[in-house]
């Protein structure tokens, strides 16, 4: 099996019911090919820094997964058809992944989101306390 990142822009107009129809099938054509999904992040919608198909926002999916060279032709293949799809870009990060690497990789991704989500909370922590430079005396 081989490591791949796969960054795929859909329109801005797609609803959420479509764009998690295009992130299940894209996951499911992933796992019924024996990989494994590492990281799918939604980015979310985004300016894009020049117009595709008239289109200047887009909503970005990012997955990153251990697969096979099939799988990631018949998801190319898939965003070629659909409509929704702007532009997609597939990168093979690893020649070679095992079963322990495809674990320590999920565990460290698990780790960044845990650590983001502590980072999230103590910044609004902080938003939230009073300045001690500001008084109400003067």
């Amino acid at each position: 099996m081989r490591r791949y990142e796969t960054i795929f822009i859909l329109r801005p107009n797609t609803g959420e019911e479509e764009i998690t129809k295009i992130v299940e099938s894209t996951q499911q054509i992933i796992v019924d090919d024996g990989g494994t999904i590492i990281e799918l992040n939604r980015w979310g919608m985004k300016k894009l820094a020049y117009l595709i198909k008239k289109e200047s926002l887009g909503y970005y999916v990012y997955c990153d997964y251990a697969g096979t060279p099939e799988a990631v032709t018949e998801i190319e293949r898939k965003f070629r058809i659909d409509d929704a799809v702007l532009k997609y870009l597939t990168v093979k990060t690893a020649a070679e992944i095992n079963e322990d690497e495809i674990q320590q990789a999920m565990e460290a991704v698990n780790e960044k989101k845990a650590a983001a989500e502590i980072s999230d909370e103590d910044d609004s922590d902080d938003s939230d306390s009073d300045d001690p430079d500001i008084s109400d005396d003067e």
